[in-house]
């Protein structure tokens, strides 16, 4: 899939990731993907870190994370099919996002695969599908007749998921991306449809399937759509984003004493947008723009979730500060730090 075609709806955070065809089989098992040798700093944090505490990446399948989660150099090819058990390895990485979700569906044999590659205690942040979060296809005027489809998503991705990555299903995220004349002039329409949508959802769903939603509109930041994620039992996930609503009104909305889970992703610095973020920070193997401020107000909110023993999963993306895998490493020494 080429970026214009991942971009056909707008508001991916990566482009998909390949996937293994059979014919690569024998080249994959010629080309292993070792980890990096772990530091003994790294190794002092992971043992001092909370357990209910995991950090993670959008994704896996960087060239440029070479001496930073991968030993040698590999394609992204070879990343996105052999990578998974390399990056779980680093006793820091409790957790990865899957965004090849965001694109179409993933089998259940997949999902399964993931599940085996990684640690009992690993937790995989499953994105939904664009085709039920957004209203319109993006480049015409046409509405999209599979927004807040219920039966769709559940059908085709969430119980595939449920059931190829078992306990290993941290959450999965409903991302809404600016929504645009579907909350104009009042978001009360979409919270509707979003009302009727999660509670068509949770009632088909097992009980505790854990789901979040997260918005890109900061006027969707109301006391209606936290009551809706409360009546749903479904969690916020709070996002650093230019466009998201600020962290303060995020944590306000929702304290984060009150959350059955944190889920947060860590997404992209204030004035950025992805694409100039991409080019800035390609190949993604050091911290371009530290963003101190948001890194204290996750490690803030991981150390309040561990402190009352809920499970936090906190996902860093590249264009947040330059090297996902280096801004996590940052976050566990700060949270460890003000332990």
């Amino acid at each position: 899939m080429s970026d214009g075609q991942a971009m056909l709806f707008g508001g991916a955070d990566e482009p998909p990731p390949p996937t293994p065809g059979k014919g690569r089989a024998a080249a994959r098992a010629s080309n292993r993907v070792e980890p990096v040798d772990v530091s003994e700093a790294h190794a002092s944090i992971a043992a001092r870190l909370p357990p209910e505490i995991r950090l993670g990446t959008s994704s896996w399948s960087f060239p440029g994370w070479r001496g930073i989660v991968w030993k040698d150099h590999h394609d992204a090819a070879t990343l996105a099919a052999s990578g998974l058990s390399a990056y779980s390895a680093h006793p820091l990485f409790g957790a990865v996002g899957i965004d090849r979700t965001f694109y179409g569906p993933v089998s259940e044999t997949d999902f399964a695969r993931y599940a085996g590659s990684v640690p009992d205690g690993f937790r995989f942040l499953v994105k939904a599908p664009q085709v039920v979060t957004q209203p319109w296809v993006q480049g015409s005027n046409a509405s999209n007749d599979d927004f807040l489809d219920a039966d769709l998503v559940s059908r085709q991705w969430l119980e595939p998921a449920a059931r190829g990555l078992g306990r290993k299903l941290g959450v999965f995220v409903f991302q809404f991306t600016p929504l645009g004349s579907e909350i104009r002039p009042t978001p009360d329409g979409f919270l509707d449809r979003l009302e009727r949508f999660l509670s068509r959802l949770t009632r088909s769903l097992p009980t505790g399937l854990p789901l979040a939603v997260e918005v890109r509109d900061a006027p969707l930041l109301t006391d209606r759509y936290r009551d809706i994620l409360r009546g749903a039992g479904v969690d916020h996930c709070y996002n650093v984003h230019p466009k998201a609503g600020t962290r303060e009104e995020q944590a306000a909305l929702f304290p984060p004493d009150d959350a059955r889970r944190l889920v947060v992703r860590w997404m992209l610095g204030s004035g950025q947008d992805y694409e100039s973020a991409r080019e800035a920070f390609a190949p993604f193997n050091e911290i371009r723009r530290p963003d101190a401020s948001s890194r204290e107000f996750i490690a803030a909110l991981a150390r309040a979730a561990a402190g009352r023993g809920s499970e936090a999963i906190v996902i860093a993306n590249n264009k947040a500060e330059g090297s996902s895998p280096l801004s996590v490493f940052r976050l566990a020494g700060r949270i460890v730090e003000s332990m």
